[in-house]
């Protein structure tokens, strides 16, 4: 499966690169946000992963769908940049983070404000 991710980050992509050296998937890496104007990136991906400033309405569903994207992963944990009418419509279908850990985050917290 070819996936495109948006709003990357370094650790995104040394997270995720993992699993394309295992030969799970193949990975391509766009700093960009996801929106109307850059959904043509995702050409040729049976996924998309966006994050949490990504645009996911209506017309950049349509664009992802011309371009024959069959999955939208969320990276985080809201949806309220997602139009998932428009996405059931177009049978894109969506996964996201269902909740964070309450110990990840507590790590994180505690790990940024200690030296």
């Amino acid at each position: 499966m070819k996936v495109t991710f948006f709003s990357a980050k370094p650790y995104d992509m040394d997270s995720f690169r993992s699993a394309e050296e295992a030969g799970a998937h193949e990975m391509v890496f766009h700093e960009s946000r996801l929106g109307p104007e850059t959904a043509a990136l995702a050409a040729g991906s049976d996924a998309v992963c966006a994050f949490v400033n990504d645009d996911l309405g209506r017309a950049t569903l349509e664009r992802l769908k011309d371009a024959g994207v069959e999955v939208a992963a969320l990276r985080c944990a809201g949806f309220n940049n997602f139009d998932l009418a428009a996405a059931e419509e177009m049978e894109i279908r969506v996964v996201r983070v269902p909740a964070y850990s309450p110990h990840a985050v507590a790590e994180h917290t505690s790990g940024c404000c200690w030296p």
